[in-house]
């Protein structure tokens, strides 16, 4: 433990007392976590909009400008993982858990629970549905972990700088962040982390347990998630101790066989035509409509708030909660690539597959939903499981479905306690098996604590919380990025001219 920092033991701290608050008094936590959430949402939507669109413009412009050519780490550094297992990567660590619980339920809602602003149950509130489920997932999330693993990337191996998140704000604040305050920076990005991760972790344990329930009869419930997570805990901590090239390497490709093999057998057993029509159609909307859906505030009596708020704005904070974990796993694992590859690999692949995700589970749901199966009036972890049982080989798709859920759950936890021990340990690219062992508990824990207090709602609550004050340090990382970029871009240019 001779490696680890000051921000390993004041995180821990905090987040044993905010732990034991939730354990002691569960109601008290649910309702000052809720009332906070309420302010954040309502005071804070239209920054949370404003900063998604700008990462995304931001992005595309750096991508294509002549930063693009600089290579994140030194010139003759080449990738250290192939573009299939990069990939993977990207999705393990980026989305995983919440595709597979949101895949058919979040469609279904907009086309019949809650529209934008169409009328439930019409064609136009389905196709409306999937254009908002690709910008929740799409894009703008990508350009935002794409900013922040270009800025930690860049820092760490091109500039030989810790892997930490205080390092990338160097460059507007000098050495200072190499005291208190580039503490109190990495304090703030471990807590986003532990508590983005462990909603991730809650959400894998409902939809696991709702999968045992529909399969076999197991409780849904506390005590049955709490097994699962124990269950887990104990599978991710084997695979954290083998270390980044064995453990999630591997996981992370056979995440991608499992995700590949559901989506396929989706299309090949629902409504194929109707799929491919209908991805075509509603991706060109996406792609036309996605400005004016990213600046939607919803700001007069008549507008559809409950939608912005419950989706949008929750979407954008879960995600900036996820940022500096994302963003440092992505970056330790894009060692090698220019910015133009980095960027546009980043934004572009995942945002094409997880719309076709979408496309394909959401038009299978609203099939079986218009076919005669109520899936309106299920909750969120139900939809999908319900939703198979009235395919063909339905079976066979809940089995994949519960190991794909388990394979992202364990893939998930496991590059968090690697990035949890990196930022605890001043960077270390090597974090000692017990500070991985002692965050993956600590994720566990959380997890257990946000369900045993008020399940999805307690867990909603608190990533919208701790996202916020991150989001500042973001756009700090931001400016300091194109600093760092524009003089590395005129340190180049006299190089060249000197030859």
């Amino acid at each position: 433990m001779k490696k680890v920092s000051n921000v390993f033991y004041i995180t821990v701290a905090i987040i044993a007392l905010t732990v034991v608050f939730g354990v002691i008094a569960p109601k008290t936590y649910e309702q000052v976590t809720t009332n906070i959430q309420s302010f954040v949402s309502t005071s804070f939507g239209w920054y949370y909009l404003l900063l998604f669109a700008a990462f995304l413009i931001l992005a595309i412009i750096v991508a294509i400008s002549p930063y693009g050519r600089i290579r994140l780490g030194k010139d003759t550094d080449r990738p250290d993982f192939s573009t299939a297992t990069w990939v993977a990567m990207l999705f393990s660590a980026g989305m995983g858990i919440g595709l597979v619980f949101y895949g058919a339920s979040e469609p279904i809602s907009h086309y019949i629970v809650n529209p934008a602003t169409e009328e439930p149950g019409t064609g136009a509130a389905l196709k409306e549905g999937l254009t908002y489920s690709y910008l929740h997932w799409g894009a703008p999330i990508w350009a935002m972990y794409g900013i922040t693993a270009l800025a930690l990337a860049f820092f760490q191996f091109r500039k030989d700088e810790p892997g930490l998140i205080s390092s990338t704000l160097k460059p507007i604040f000098g050495d200072k962040m190499n005291g208190p305050w580039g503490v109190v920076v990495d304090v703030l990005a471990v807590f986003a982390t532990a508590f983005g991760v462990a909603t991730s972790l809650g959400f894998g344990a409902v939809q696991i347990n709702a999968g045992l329930n529909h399969l076999f009869g197991v409780e849904i419930g506390f005590t049955s998630q709490l097994v699962i997570i124990v269950a887990v805990t104990i599978l991710f901590i084997i695979s954290a101790w083998s270390g980044l090239s064995k453990g999630i390497k591997y996981l992370s490709n056979t995440n991608m066989v499992l995700a590949v093999v559901l989506l396929i057998i989706v299309v090949v057993v629902g409504p194929t035509l109707m799929i491919f029509n209908i991805f075509t159609e509603t991706f060109g909307l996406y792609l036309v409509n996605m400005l004016e859906m990213s600046f939607r505030t919803a700001p007069l009596a008549e507008d559809n708030r409950s939608f912005v708020d419950g989706w949008t704005i929750f979407y954008w904070a879960w995600w900036v909660s996820w940022a500096p974990f994302v963003g440092m796993f992505i970056a330790r694992v894009s060692r090698g690539r220019t910015v133009r590859e980095f960027l546009l690999g980043v934004i572009i692949i995942p945002t094409l597959f997880v719309s076709f995700w979408f496309a394909a589970f959401g038009s299978t749901a609203a099939f079986v939903h218009d076919s005669g199966t109520d899936l309106s009036e299920l909750s969120s972890e139900l939809v999908l499981f319900n939703m198979f049982d009235q395919l063909p080989m339905s079976m066979v798709l809940s089995v994949i479905a519960i190991l794909l859920i388990a394979s992202f759950f364990i893939t998930s936890a496991d590059s968090a306690t690697f990035v949890l021990g990196m930022q605890s340990t001043k960077g270390s690219l090597t974090p000692p098996n017990q500070v991985k062992l002692i965050w993956g508990v600590a994720q566990s824990a959380i997890a257990v604590l946000l369900l045993y207090v008020g399940g999805l709602q307690a867990i909603q609550n608190t990533i919208i919380i701790a996202a916020l004050p991150f989001s500042f340090v973001m756009i700090l990382m931001t400016f300091a990025i194109l600093k760092a970029l524009r003089e590395e871009r005129q340190r180049m240019e006299k190089l060249a001219k000197g030859k």
